[in-house]
């Protein structure tokens, strides 16, 4: 693989790890200090195009700087949303795959099984599925990053079908429905900025690697019982949900 190319995987999975820690835990005093020094702006690798992208980053960036000042009433504010997206469903807005994919939209069904034959293929595993569940967008992050880190041509196009067949069917939505409901612009550029640059990704793999990408019919039928291939088992000293450094 070139330079370039080991450049922009290497790139894309730092950048996918920057928003599984974002959308990890709520924002306090040392999560803000790991971020970078007091008026530094969030940054990304993968320099994306679409005037969506550009307003959910100075979104997400307008929130930081907000978050920095570092006082109590702000971060309760930020504490309390996170709760609304990512603990008790105050949104409407679950970071869990199964309840977009869902007829009943209920949590823990058919989709956060799939995923979690993914991990396994990989050697991985949700260290407290009770707690959160395989297809939680954290561990869907966290386990694209590695694939891209890892950077072999079979774990790549590993990473281009798990987000065709997961990822790809609901963060669109998530990210449209947190931006839209937030009211911090912390966490409604930070959801928006996501879908978008996994959107944006998924088209600039279409070109680097020849993989179009498939219909949302064509996923559908690969979806469904039964249809569903997953590549043999490719052991890894990793867990969803414990990235580096938490």
């Amino acid at each position: 693989m070139s330079d370039t190319l080991t450049q922009f995987r290497l790139g894309v999975a730092r950048d996918l790890g920057l928003f599984a820690f974002l959308h990890h835990r709520e924002p306090d005093a040392e999560r803000l200090e790991r971020l970078g020094d007091p008026g530094s702006s969030i940054e990304l690798s993968l320099r994306l195009s679409s005037k969506e992208a550009e307003e959910a980053l100075r979104a997400l960036n307008h929130g930081m700087a907000d978050l920095r000042q570092g006082t109590k009433i702000l971060l309760d504010e930020h504490a309390a949303e996170f709760a609304a997206i990512y603990l008790n469903h105050g949104m409407g807005a679950s970071p869990c795959e199964s309840v977009w994919i869902d007829e009943d939209g209920l949590i823990m069904q058919e989709p956060m099984f799939q995923v979690r034959e993914w991990y396994a293929r990989y050697g991985l595993a949700a260290p407290d599925w009770r707690l959160r569940p395989d297809d939680h967008l954290v561990s869907q992050l966290e386990f694209i990053s590695l694939l891209f880190e890892r950077g072999t041509p079979e774990a790549v196009s590993d990473a281009v079908r798990f987000m065709d067949e997961h990822l790809l069917r609901w963060i669109g939505a998530f990210g449209q429905r947190v931006s839209q409901r937030a009211l911090t612009p912390f966490y409604a550029g930070l959801a928006l900025l996501t879908a978008v640059y996994l959107d944006e990704l998924r088209d600039i793999l279409a070109r680097l690697l020849d993989a179009p990408r498939p219909t949302a019919e064509e996923v559908d039928e690969r979806m469904r019982p039964g249809r569903s291939a997953i590549p043999e088992e490719c052991p890894a000293p990793f867990a969803p949900g414990a990235g580096p450094g938490w």
